[in-house]
Order: C-alpha cells, then sequence, then structure tokens
C-alpha cells in the first residue's frame, strides 16, 4: 500500500492494517471560512478556558504550538509532537474504536482532517480537527496523561466487541456525517437519530468494548480533574466545545468522583452530557484503568473469555497456559464443570508463541478451522505442560507411538504421535497426531480422514482478546467505510462568501492592504445578510485601526442580524468581548 501521507519514524512503527485508515490532510481544501471558524473556536476557549481548563492544557498548547489563528497543518503538528513522542494522522470521521485506540498504543493522534460547518461551531457530533487538534493535542503535553492515553489504547484494542457494536458504531458514523452535511434533509437526520436511538436501547449485555468506551469517555473526551467544588477540564470533548465547556462548569451538570462505576454509565454522543466525573489527578486515571483490565478476558480468560470472542463473531484470540495463542473467529466451546474442554473455530485458523506465528502453523495450514481439548487428563494430577520428558515416556506421549488420551470433562483423542513443539521454558505446547479420532461422549470432533490433528496443550484459558496474536497472520487490510463523509459542490454564493472571507484574512494578515473592507461590509449586507462571523472579523480590523465610523457601520449590522438570528446572538456577544478585551494570542 503506497503512504499518502507525511511519515516520521513514529508512524514507521505502524502495522499496515492501520495504515489503511489513514488519508491525505488536504490542507488547501481548508476555505478562508474554515480558518475563521477555527479562529473563532480558539479564541474563544483560549479566552474562557484560562480559567477552567487544566494548567496542561494551556502550557500544551504553547508546547506543542498549534496556532490560535490558523489550522494545524499535520506536517507542523508532527515535527512539533515528535520532541514529546507522539504523532498525528488524518482520517475520514469515525474509524472502528479498536483501530482507533491500537493507534493511541503506538503514540499516534487520530484526527479527523474535516472541520465543522459555521452552523455547528459550537458542537458536532462528528469528529473535526477542532475536537482532535484543539482539544487532544495540547493535553498530551503532560507525560502522566500521555502515558495513560497510551496505556488506554494499549488495552482497549484488546477489548472484545460484540456484533452489535459495529452495528451501532455504523450508525453513529452515519449521523455524524449527515449531520455535519450542508444541505440534509432533517427527516433523514430524524431517523438516523432513531435508529442510533433504537440501537443503544437494544445492546443487551454491554460488551467488554462498550465498556471501556464508557472509560475513554468520561476521561479522554469528557473528563474533569481536581475536587468536585473546583473541577478543571482535560476531556478533549469540553475542550473544544465552546458550547459545553461554559455549560459544564455550571450547577446543572453534576459532578461526581471518577471510579470504576463510571464503566456502566452510558453516554449520548448526540447530546450533552447531565452528569461529569472528577477525577483527583492524573495517576488516578490509570488505577482505574487497571481495575477494569483486571476483568477483561484480556487478564481472565476461562470460558467466559471464550463465549465472548464466539458472541463476537470477529477475528480473535485466546492463550493457553502454555504461551500458545491460537487466532481465528471462534464458534463453539464445550464446557464441563464451568471450565472450557474444547474450543473450535470454523475457518482459518493460525497458532502463535509470544505474537509470532509458529512455523508451519499459519492459516494455509489451518484453512478450515481449528479444535483442541483444554485441561489435564483425566486421573492424572500432572498438567501434560508440566511433565519432564520421563513422564512424557511414561504416559505414551512420545514419537511414532499410538496413544489414546482421555481428557477431564470425556474429550478422547486417540492417535499415533508424529511430533511436539515446546517453548522456550521447555513445554510442550503442541502434540502432532496421525491416524487421529477426537471424540466427546458419541460426538466426533475429528476423522482420521481429515489429515494431521495438532492438539495445543494447556491445562487452561489464561486470556482472550480481540485482534489476532500475530498482525501478520491475516489480511486486516480490508477495511471499507460503508459511509464518506459528503463534500457537496460549493454554489456560486458559498464561493463568493468564501471569497470575502478570504479577502479579510489577507488584509490581517498583511498579504493585501489594498482591500476594502467597507466595499466588503457592503457586499456582505448586500449578498449574505445572514452571516455574522465575518463582520466580526471586520469589527476587529476596524477596531485595532480606530475606525470609528465602520466599527458603527459593522455594530448596526451585527445587531440586525441578532434581531434576525436570535440564536447566533450569544455568539455574536462572545465574539465582540474577545475583540474588546483583546485576548489574541498569537
Amino acid at each position: 500500500m503506497p503512504d499518502t501521507f507525511e511519515s516520521n519514524a513514529i508512524l514507521n512503527r505502524l502495522p499496515k492494517h492501520l495504515k489503511q485508515f489513514i488519508k491525505p490532510q488536504n490542507y488547501a481544501n481548508y476555505s478562508a471560512i474554515d480558518q475563521a471558524v477555527w479562529r473563532y473556536v480558539m479564541r474563544k476557549n483560549v479566552d474562557f478556558l484560562t480559567t477552567v481548563a487544566h494548567k496542561s492544557y494551556l502550557e500544551g498548547l504553547r508546547q506543542t504550538g498549534i496556532s490560535i489563528d490558523h489550522i494545524p497543518n499535520m506536517y507542523g503538528m508532527n515535527r512539533i509532537l515528535k520532541e514529546i513522542g507522539w504523532a498525528a494522522v488524518a482520517v475520514d470521521g469515525f474509524i472502528p474504536p479498536n483501530a482507533f485506540m491500537e493507534f493511541q498504543a503506538y503514540n499516534v493522534l487520530v484526527i479527523a482532517s474535516d472541520i465543522r460547518q459555521l452552523e455547528h461551531i459550537e458542537y458536532t457530533p462528528a469528529p473535526d480537527i477542532i475536537h482532535e487538534g484543539a482539544g487532544h493535542a495540547p493535553i498530551i503535553a503532560n507525560p502522566e496523561y500521555a502515558e495513560y492515553l497510551r496505556r488506554f489504547g494499549e488495552i482497549g484494542c484488546k477489548a472484545i466487541s460484540s456484533a452489535k457494536d459495529y452495528e451501532l458504531y455504523e450508525a453513529v458514523r452515519h449521523l455524524s456525517i449527515i449531520k455535519e452535511a450542508p444541505n440534509t434533509p432533517e427527516a433523514d437526520i430524524t431517523s438516523a437519530e432513531k435508529t442510533v436511538e433504537e440501537l443503544q436501547q437494544n445492546m443487551g449485555e454491554p460488551s467488554e468494548m462498550a465498556l471501556i468506551r464508557n472509560l475513554h469517555w468520561w476521561t479522554v473526551e469528557y473528563g474533569l480533574i481536581g475536587t468536585i467544588e473546583n473541577p478543571k477540564i482535560y476531556g478533549a470533548g469540553l475542550l473544544s466545545s465552546i458550547g459545553e465547556n461554559a455549560w459544564c462548569m455550571t450547577d446543572a451538570v453534576k459532578k461526581l468522583p471518577y471510579t470504576i462505576e463510571a464503566t456502566y454509565k452510558d453516554f449520548d454522543i448526540t447530546k450533552p452530557q447531565p452528569q461529569l466525573y472528577v477525577t483527583p489527578d492524573f495517576a488516578h486515571l490509570s488505577l482505574v484503568l487497571e481495575e477494569y483490565a483486571n476483568t477483561m478476558a484480556l487478564r481472565c480468560g476461562g470460558l467466559s473469555g471464550i463465549r465472548k470472542l464466539i458472541s463476537s463473531k470477529a477475528l480473535g484470540s485466546i492463550e493457553l497456559s502454555t504461551g500458545l495463542q491460537i487466532s481465528s473467529v471462534f464458534t463453539d466451546v464445550i464446557e464441563h464443570n464451568g471450565k472450557p474442554i474444547y474450543i473450535q473455530t470454523s475457518s482459518e485458523t493460525a497458532l502463535a508463541y509470544r505474537e509470532k506465528e509458529l512455523v508451519g502453523h499459519g492459516t494455509k495450514t489451518h484453512k478450515t478451522g481449528f479444535g483442541s481439548p483444554i485441561g489435564k487428563l483425566k486421573g492424572i494430577n500432572l498438567a501434560i505442560e508440566d511433565m519432564s520428558p520421563r513422564d512424557l515416556a511414561a504416559y505414551h506421549i512420545y514419537e511414532e507411538r499410538t496413544v489414546t488420551l482421555e481428557f477431564e470433562g470425556g474429550i478422547k483423542v486417540s492417535g499415533e504421535i508424529i511430533t511436539g513443539k515446546r517453548n522456550l521454558q521447555g513445554k510442550i505446547i503442541l502434540v502432532s497426531f496421525k491416524n487421529c479420532t477426537v471424540t466427546h461422549g458419541d460426538t466426533i470432533l475429528f476423522k482420521p480422514e481429515w489429515g494431521i490433528y495438532d492438539m495445543a496443550i494447556g491445562k487452561e484459558v489464561v486470556s482472550a482478546f480481540a485482534g489476532p496474536a500475530d498482525l501478520n497472520s491475516f489480511d486486516l487490510i480490508t477495511h471499507v467505510p460503508s459511509t464518506q463523509t459528503i463534500h457537496v459542490k460549493k454554489s456560486a454564493k458559498q464561493l463568493e462568501l468564501e471569497r470575502l472571507y478570504q479577502q479579510v484574512r489577507d488584509y490581517r494578515e498583511g498579504q493585501n492592504r489594498t482591500i476594502s473592507r467597507t466595499k466588503v461590509l457592503e457586499q456582505l449586507i448586500e449578498k449574505h445578510p445572514n452571516d455574522w462571523l465575518l463582520p466580526l472579523e471586520l469589527y476587529e480590523l476596524a477596531t485595532k485601526g480606530n475606525e470609528k465610523t465602520l466599527s458603527s457601520s459593522i455594530l448596526s449590522h451585527l445587531e440586525t442580524i441578532k434581531q434576525n438570528r436570535p440564536e447566533v446572538g450569544k455568539l455574536i456577544d462572545d465574539g465582540l468581548v474577545i475583540v474588546e478585551k483583546n485576548t489574541v494570542i498569537r
């Protein structure tokens, strides 16, 4: 796959299956209106967040060099982020949760490179560069938080999803796209919202991914830090939302101590949050993460872990007590006394040890599935993996011996032993048979005519997790999103408005001082009377130039807009306050 992005040492470490999600930023596609939206949000946020954000945010803004006046260029961001051991890539909106978290595990920020429309300047459910670049990037300059984010990704990408999780992901992605797309019929949005709501209400038992996404939401996206009485903002969703970062500081939003209980509190991405969680410090985030990780199949394994994998209907892995790892889509498990005694896959399977595929045991060898007993032999206290060579010989587990092995729970394996494989500690991890029959009671699990039978060795399943053990065992470059971000063809009127924005931007940045701002205002009033952001930018320039007549005309026009569009009144007033406080940070 050819690179479509500017790479660096950190991005070079990314596995190929993650690179499929990366897209070019196409910086030239940002219009002057987009740049004005970025500038307004950043100026308003920095002005307000000075008093309510965690100190790491403002320090991080300076450290990462993110500009208040310009949408960040991915190449420039990467040049600065590498100083703190991170990198950033552009993607198209929401990507699958496991992939999103896996990027974090590699110290890579995923940035949706599109930017919200002016109509959604306060909040958008779609991920955009304001949310990612202005929210996530600055706070990772704090080392404790950056390590939490990396560790979260490392653990989170192993969380097992349910089949319904992916359905919900696609529905949320679709909703976020059409909500942000210009001219989407209201009926389409209502229908998409209804679909998301119905799915959320019928998810059944929450999966590991659903639960860990709750933790991600209440910390990385919507987290507060400090005390209940005097919390500060560190969550990117709050840092980047000029509507919600003020709302969340009011008594209307309940503040709760951050504990493991937040795992079970669902969220609605389309609405302001009625409650938020406050962590005393960043180190506490890691303590809660580890507490949750201890409940995951990743660390608990067992019958419940296998059942989670079967329920997911997706590629996953189990690890046995010998370290042998089996990766596939798991389809069946036989249990006895609450323990798994036989596992079965029915499609391509790969065997690995310490995340490296065993030679001769990839998907070409096990292309139709894999089954194996798990546990101890019946009536023998010593597990096969713990047997010495003398013990193995005594029980006829030896090359060219024909043997019948009966496991606890009634699994029988009968055949002629060909060979075995051992791990680095000398424990036997795999035994291969020919002329082999495997049964459970009257059920035949393997017949001699099916070929060589490879029996995994392990007295228990110590881990179960999403994805393959060895990333190279499977073709993972298969992601095709069901919906793409919508970019509509701009009308002549929109292009004309963008041209006016560009003229004002060129004037402010000293690229063209011959532009008549009075004429720009006249054209706005005549052809774009409802636009409120460009008049604010004109007012800023007029105020700086002490042009009282022009300032007065602009204020009069802004008052007319407020009367005609009361919903933007507060945005206008807030913009005027920023201009008059002269709090521009360059």
